[in-house]
């Protein structure tokens, strides 16, 4: 929450802005919005968030006092930088999000509710809630449109064996292409098609090689050498994965082909891995649970889903940090 209200006063971008270390003066001074009075507060809220590592504390050299200076982890929280992250981290810790965390042990002790975010939201979930919450709606539309960036900065740099040879991709849960856009960018001779619902791409114009198409990733995927699921199964139940792993399956062999699906998706290695990296994953895992009824998978399991649905193979490429990529073959 401390994360949150730094972002929300927007202390990262005026720190950016003035280009060097900001006395904590500089700063109330520069946050017009600020009570003055609670410079104190300001320190406090500060101080924690140097020892979290979002800010550090330099010398100046004119007057040897303390100046907040920005880290990687704050420069990420910048609202005009490509690859800003400040939408998601506000998006995160929402309201409509956190208020399902209260409700987590009366969850546990009822039998009727799929998820605790039914339990604390009169038995709606997520997705009915976010298509009535236009507010909502928007604001977490923008948070995981701002995941994609940097996801597709990295794949398109450093996975470039992925997309070789591929004619044909479908993007599946897309949203306005984002993604997509940078694909079909890098690699002009793959024909991209973002599929979302109507309502996220009706009005949405396509360009030489992307173009974008309504529907339900449960009812139809297009024919194509390879479809694209960024953060998707983690939203939903083993059943419901291997369901939409059976429909990516049709499409990639639909057209005589033998193509692949490609995941960007976690792989939770609770046993060998970084505690702070694991501590996130399960983290992201208590989340889906809480307000999907999704989970974050170990290898075996994500093993598991892929033969439930008829593949014969997989590749897991650990590059994207928190998640990889997995490729899985028919």
């Amino acid at each position: 929450m401390s994360l949150k209200c730094a972002t929300e006063l927007g202390i990262p971008d005026v720190i950016h802005k003035h280009g060097g270390p900001m006395t904590l003066t500089e700063l109330l001074d520069a946050l017009p919005a600020v009570d003055k009075a609670k410079a104190n507060c300001m320190y406090r809220l500060m101080r924690i968030l140097v020892h979290s590592g979002f800010f550090v504390l330099e010398k100046l050299n004119s007057s040897n006092e303390d100046g907040y200076s920005l880290t990687p982890a704050s420069r990420l929280l910048v609202g005009d930088r490509p690859m800003s992250m400040k939408p998601f981290v506000i998006s995160q810790i929402d309201p409509i999000l956190i208020e399902s965390m209260h409700h987590l042990s009366r969850w546990f002790q009822t039998t009727h509710d799929p998820t605790p975010f039914h339990t604390a939201n009169n038995r709606t979930s997520f997705w009915e809630k976010k298509e009535r919450n236009s507010r909502f709606s928007h604001l977490f539309d923008q948070g995981m449109e701002s995941d994609t960036p940097m996801v597709a900065s990295v794949i398109t740099r450093d996975c470039r064996q992925v997309f070789e040879g591929l004619d044909s991709l479908v993007d599946v849960g897309g949203g306005t292409g984002t993604l997509a856009k940078a694909i079909a960018q890098a690699f002009p001779q793959i024909h991209c098609t973002v599929l979302d619902l109507p309502h996220i791409v009706a009005g949405l114009e396509g360009r030489k090689n992307l173009k974008y198409i309504e529907g339900n990733m449960f009812d139809y995927i297009p024919p194509s050498d390879a479809v694209l699921l960024k953060w998707v199964l983690h939203d939903w139940s083993d059943e419901e994965s291997v369901e939409i792993l059976k429909k990516c399956k049709e499409a990639i062999t639909s057209n005589g082909k033998r193509g692949k699906v490609i995941l960007i998706e976690m792989v939770v290695d609770d046993e060998r891995s970084n505690t702070e990296s694991v501590e996130t994953q399960l983290q992201f895992d208590m989340i889906m649970m809480t307000l999907l009824g999704g989970k974050e998978r170990k290898e075996k399991e994500w093993a598991n889903l892929f033969s439930g649905a008829g593949f014969q193979g997989y590749r897991i490429y650990p590059i994207l940090g928190l998640r990889s990529i997995i490729e899985i073959y028919p």
